[in-house]
């Protein structure tokens, strides 16, 4: 039986496609045919990348009367290009590579793939990828780089680590994070020339108190000038990254002042916190209507199994694909803070832990909190709720469970009859 789609078929008349490279990129436009009704005319023009070439490169598609600009996500190389076309009034969009496959067989050139990419966009077989407005753009890219910078602050603190076991000096082993408040002293004092087990072990603080003997033992090694040297460079280095975070969260705290009244609400969230929420802010934007359901946007950011079936069977059902990995990063540790809360979220995160393992239990919690997010974001008017730790234990039907074990009981050869308690 024949029925209705749901899609338009609708044909750009006048669009332009480009092809970013990093020193010049390729622009093809194609328009209607002036004398031949139902055909098509093209130009395809090579313009350099430079700034003062960019403002003549939006002309041209102006004069030909071009409302829409289709490029691909290349790098970085598309965004002073973006910029320009968003500041000249183009309808821009910004596509993800992936989503213009080459046919196989087709020779692939740059002038070549701004064809292809042209007749693909008046076609409407594509879709335009998310890209914020520029205040959010601006907060994103210094959200960003502090994540780097905690990348790079882990990885230098690994060296260090790695530094003292060539030493044979085993403060992993008896502290849990050694750059702590005696970890740091330790390190100072070997730094100063102390090599003495005993002395070095007496720095300990707090609870590190009783692992004295434990320290004497990991603090005998062989420390020499040589570690010394590289040692001091790399806590130099770390304090260093330090600052700069710091400095970095005092301008998020700036920049985020416009939508401290969203990041107050999402604060509300068990596990995230005012930086974790100007990330997602930065992330996710603000504006909802691109995202028209909680279901969208779990599936923007890859937090939802991908759907693919085959002759009737359904094949890596599990499989989520590489999404935005800044906020799944900053989701994934949501998640993870969530399990150490008497919450919702947090039982949640405990009930399917204990079947499904934590790779998988961080998908399907973090998945939970892009819902919760899109209704905050949605509706400025909502607050967060939470359901309570035995919301699952409320939901169960008492009678169902007393047949339910009863049965299980008469299964194993037993029979019981049931009094209601005074």
């Amino acid at each position: 039986m024949l029925q209705e789609a749901q899609d338009h078929e609708e044909i750009v008349e006048r669009v332009a496609a480009l092809d970013i490279g990093k020193s010049f990129l390729v622009c093809r436009a194609r328009i209607p045919h002036e004398a031949r009704p139902g055909r098509r005319m093209q130009e395809v023009q090579t313009h350099p990348t430079m700034t003062r070439s960019l403002p003549a490169m939006a002309d041209h598609p102006r004069c030909l009367g071009v409302t829409r600009v289709v490029m691909e996500a290349t790098s970085d190389y598309w965004k002073p290009v973006f910029h320009v076309l968003e500041a000249a009034g183009f309808e821009t969009w910004l596509v993800n590579a992936r989503d213009v496959k080459h046919l196989p067989g087709r020779p692939t050139t740059d002038r070549l793939d701004a064809v292809w990419l042209c007749k693909v966009a008046e076609r409407q077989m594509i879709r335009p990828g998310f890209v914020p407005p520029p205040e959010i753009r601006r907060l994103r890219d210094v959200t960003r780089y502090r994540t780097d910078l905690i990348g790079v602050r882990r990885a230098e603190k690994n060296r260090v680590e790695k530094l003292l076991e060539d030493a044979q000096i085993k403060l992993s082993v008896v502290a849990s994070d050694i750059f702590g408040v005696s970890g740091r002293a330790m390190m100072a004092a070997l730094l100063a020339g102390e090599r003495d087990a005993k002395v070095l072990a007496q720095l300990a603080r707090s609870r590190m108190r009783g692992k004295i003997a434990a320290l004497e033992e990991a603090f005998t090694g062989h420390f020499t000038d040589h570690h010394a040297f590289l040692l001091g460079r790399m806590l130099e280095r770390i304090d260093a990254i330090d600052a700069d975070i710091a400095a970095l969260d005092a301008k998020i705290e700036e920049m985020a002042a416009p939508f401290v009244t969203a990041i107050e609400r999402l604060d509300e969230i068990p596990g995230i916190g005012p930086t974790a929420a100007a990330v997602i802010v930065a992330e996710t934007g603000l504006d909802m209507d691109r995202f028209p359901t909680p279901g969208h946007l779990a599936s923007w950011a890859k937090f939802a199994p991908g759907v693919k079936e085959s002759a009737g069977k359904k094949k890596d059902k599990g499989a989520t694909g590489h999404g935005n990995r800044y906020l799944a990063r900053t989701l994934g540790e949501a998640a993870v803070a969530c399990a150490r809360t008497d919450t919702f979220l947090g039982e949640r995160y405990r009930r399917i832990a204990r079947h499904r393992g934590k790779k998988k239990t961080i998908v399907a919690v973090g998945r939970s909190l892009l819902v919760v997010i899109w209704h905050l974001l949605n509706n400025p008017d909502a607050r967060f709720h939470d359901l309570g730790p035995d919301y699952y234990t409320r939901r169960l039907d008492p009678e169902r469970r007393k047949r339910s074990h009863i049965h299980q009981l008469e299964a194993l050869g037993s029979k019981f009859g049931l009094e209601p308690a005074a």
